[in-house]
């Protein structure tokens, strides 16, 4: 990245907080939103007319600024500070990929974010082998100076964090910083605190649910160089993580296990499928080392998706657009890409038909530029 990266004002980051925290805005939304209207307290004034426009069935839920300076509060309260997209101190491959959480709640050592990761994931019905392979290859790649990265979990991701407690590991929790899941990991997750660091894109307060795992998994391949996975079965989370580290370009590392045990069906998997094959931290730097010294592309300082597609001066779709636009979608992805090709209209009036569903709850968007239609409820 060129230039000094940008600093949020105590007020923009509230706006920022706020318009993260309403509802139908992920990750994606917020830089089509901040791209079009300029910044977060523009996009907070417009979501009302766009979720309206877009065919909302209710008033949509803005988060109030007063909920929003007391997550800062309680926040703050945890040795907990919010690093904006685009600031200094963002993780950098993290700030590569599209889903990039616009806020990222962090606690600990900011200069172990600033290191090179390697994710370590696995089982949490792990083997005792299992287990020691964890913390030999964590331990290792400590040494080799990267900082180890995984979920808190029990098993393999508690070894990982344990064996790189005095050379750094960063644990991304699926719930708020002050609500630790399991439980009985808050004595790990404050000894890692000393030299690693905690990260979080969900509220103060939120207690993690089934469906936060995943999203949870984006950003541990996120933050890291490579994926190592370590007893994986059929239908393990760590393939979930996987799976998104080679959607983001990261390498995936899997541990050969015996055929006989279910626990590492889904890595032996892995290996068919062309995974690294990986019996020690050597397997992983030599494959790393070559990827640390190209530089990753241009990074923007504000998170912009979709550069110049998207401007005030492009106006509003029509309805004669939003209909033909609707009429496209349906319950089966479809490329951005083709609906703008068979619309026979302009890509600035295709994104922005799609912002205002998208808003109004009735769009789901997906990998790889693909979008569908929410099915009604009935």
């Amino acid at each position: 990245m060129t230039g000094a990266a940008p600093s949020l004002t105590d007020a923009q980051r509230l706006d920022w907080l706020r318009l993260i925290r309403s509802e139908n805005v992920g990750p994606r939304t917020f830089r089509q939103l901040v791209n079009h209207y300029g910044g977060a307290g523009a996009a907070l004034s417009a979501l009302p007319d766009l979720a309206r426009r877009g065919g909302a069935s209710r008033a949509i839920k803005v988060l109030p600024l007063d909920d929003a300076r007391r997550e800062f509060e309680i926040a703050q309260r945890h040795g907990v500070r919010f690093v904006a997209l685009g600031e200094k101190h963002y993780p950098v491959r993290l700030q590569a990929i599209d889903d990039a959480p616009p806020l990222l709640a962090v606690r600990g050592q900011q200069s172990t974010l600033e290191l090179p990761m390697v994710a370590i994931v696995g089982s949490r019905n792990a083997s005792a082998a299992g287990i020691r392979f964890a913390e030999r290859i964590a331990r290792d790649l400590g040494q080799a100076g990267f900082a180890t990265v995984s979920g808190l979990a029990r098993g393999i991701d508690a070894a990982a964090h344990r064996a790189t407690l005095a050379t750094g590991t960063v644990a991304v929790l699926a719930g708020g910083q002050d609500r630790i899941y399991p439980p009985e990991h808050t004595d790990l997750l404050a000894a890692l605190l000393e030299h690693g660091a905690a990260i979080s894109e969900m509220p103060m307060g939120w207690e993690p649910r089934a469906r936060d795992f995943p999203r949870r998994n984006r950003l541990i391949s996120g933050l890291s160089l490579g994926v190592v996975i370590v007893e994986a079965a059929v239908r393990s989370g760590s393939l979930i993580t996987a799976r998104m580290a080679l959607e983001q370009g990261r390498e995936v590392f899997a541990v050969p296990g015996s055929p006989l045990d279910p626990r590492v069906e889904g890595t032996n998997g892995l290996l068919k499928q062309g995974a690294n094959l990986t019996t020690e931290a050597t397997d992983v730097i030599s494959v790393l080392q070559p990827i640390m010294g190209s530089p990753l592309n241009e990074l923007p300082g504000l998170p912009m998706a979709e550069p110049d597609l998207l401007s005030p001066a492009d106006g509003e779709p029509d309805n004669n657009v939003r209909v033909r636009v609707v009429s496209l979608l349906g319950p089966t992805p479809v490329s951005i890409d083709e609906l703008i090709r068979l619309s026979g209209t302009s890509p600035a009036l295709v994104w922005m038909a799609l912002l205002e569903l998208d808003i109004a709850g009735r769009l789901t968007r997906q990998p790889g530029g693909l979008v569908a239609m929410i099915a009604p409820e009935e």
